[in-house]
């Protein structure tokens, strides 16, 4: 028989059933999920993200209501089925309240239901910029076709533009006033693809060139340092690691093939040719970029060009690869990426039209409930022009208001005459209440 001793040593019993096992050392993972995680934020773009989703939450409800055929008002009660559609995690008739400079709130003379209209300054914005898309037409067809010229085959999905109409400042029937309209640029193969008719080479530039020519002039630098390099800005509080320089500066000078060149067959497993490849994908992704309104576009949404424009990366890790170009943010329920260099201060560097009035509208978000005092204002003078009675409100005096008392027989007799009458009177307390 066998006996099993355990040896006492240090005060730590050792043996065969309580021996310590040894532990390796597990190298941490490091994925595009892990580095999103890590990656240094950029707060003003993070805010301001916030502030889009608010508009286009707007926005989609505002489309909903468009779509009722029986007025420009819609019930409180009805919309409120529209919550999980839009997207909200509040009270659809707390969430009207917020934003009393887009949203108009009154009682239905009839019906007596609550109900919601969008204000004459949304609605004039909102048709502002459909007038700014029609202006522009000829400048949206040069964003398309560039579109196809960076395409492999010279073809694009027509749902793939549909995803980033909004994006691209496309009027909402883009594909029979600027698809079908425009036959001598552009060829509809089927229901869903769109094929370019001619090359125009003197669209072939890409707006990085624009920036490269202005380094090369005002910074005297060599061409060598500026024909393939990208202009980086790092967010506040980045950590630039032992080595980081040397790396970003042999990766300006890599050559790749730009966006609009002619494609030929890149060989990944020659010389550089990984890194030529992603450089590539950087490179379209980029003037992709620059082609929107707001220099933004949902990472989501990046992925049904991918095949088209012949970058099958992993597009998210791509883009957390380059913090200087990119940033990536995740607020509300999807990935947005921004263009670094586009932005100042949280606010577009060359605004343009489109951006002007999208950028008023988000004013009028801004607001929340502040400065209602001349949305009240102008409710009286509405109901002043169509003969109302103005409400009568407790708190605060009227100028100019006086109250003739009705007498009867009795009260005529006491006070003797009519001119007795008209000196009594006194003005009347209590009409208007305190605005606030």
């Amino acid at each position: 028989m066998i006996f099993l001793k355990s040896v006492r040593c240090n005060g730590i019993l050792f043996g065969p059933f309580n021996s310590f096992s040894q532990r390796r050392w597990k190298k941490p993972i490091v994925s595009a999920q892990t580095r999103l995680e890590s990656r240094t934020k950029d707060l003003k773009l993070d805010k301001l993200m916030m502030h889009i989703n608010k508009l286009k939450t707007i926005l989609n409800i505002h489309q909903l209501m468009a779509q009722r055929k029986r007025g420009p008002f819609v019930s409180v009660q009805l919309m409120s089925r529209w919550r999980n559609i839009v997207g909200l995690n509040v009270g659809m008739g707390e969430f009207l309240h917020k934003y009393p400079h887009v949203f108009e709130l009154f009682v239905h003379p009839l019906r007596r239901n609550l109900c919601c209209k969008i204000t004459q300054r949304m609605r004039d914005l909102i048709d502002e910029e459909e007038k700014i898309v029609k202006e522009y037409e000829p400048e949206l067809v040069q964003k398309v076709k560039k579109l196809l010229m960076m395409s492999k085959n010279g073809t694009l999905h027509v749902h793939a533009l549909r995803l980033i109409r909004r994006e691209l400042g496309l009027p909402e029937d883009f594909r029979d006033s600027i698809l079908r309209t425009h036959s001598k640029d552009f060829r509809l193969v089927d229901l869903e693809i769109v094929e370019l008719v001619g090359r125009n080479e003197s669209l072939a530039k890409a707006e990085v060139e624009k920036w490269r020519e202005k380094e090369y002039v005002d910074k005297w630098l060599s061409e060598f340092e500026t024909s393939y390099a990208f202009p980086i800005n790092f967010p506040t509080g980045f950590k630039i690691e032992g080595g980081y320089r040397e790396k970003l500066k042999n990766w300006q000078r890599l050559p790749y093939l730009k966006p609009y060149v002619s494609k030929e067959v890149l060989r990944v497993r020659t010389c550089g040719g990984i890194e030529r490849f992603e450089k590539r994908a950087v490179g379209i992704i980029h003037e992709l970029l620059s082609l929107t309104v707001e220099k933004m576009l949902e990472v989501d949404r990046l992925a049904h060009f991918r095949k088209d424009f012949a970058i099958e990366v992993n597009v998210c890790e791509l883009l957390l690869k380059h913090p200087g170009i990119f940033y990536i943010c995740t607020k509300g329920s999807t990935q947005t990426v921004f263009l670094r260099e586009a932005y100042s201060k949280g606010c577009l560097a060359l605004p343009n039209p489109i951006y002007v009035v999208r950028r008023k509208m988000l004013d009028l978000i801004l607001l929340g409930r502040r400065n209602t005092r001349s949305l009240e204002d102008l409710e009286e003078i509405k109901e002043e022009r169509n003969g109302s009675v103005f409400r009568t409100n407790v708190g605060g005096r009227r100028d100019g208001d006086w109250v003739i008392p009705i007498l009867d027989s009795y009260d005529q007799t006491a006070f003797g005459s009519l001119g007795d009458i008209n000196d009594s009177k006194q003005p009347f307390d209590g009409c208007e209440s305190g605005r606030n």
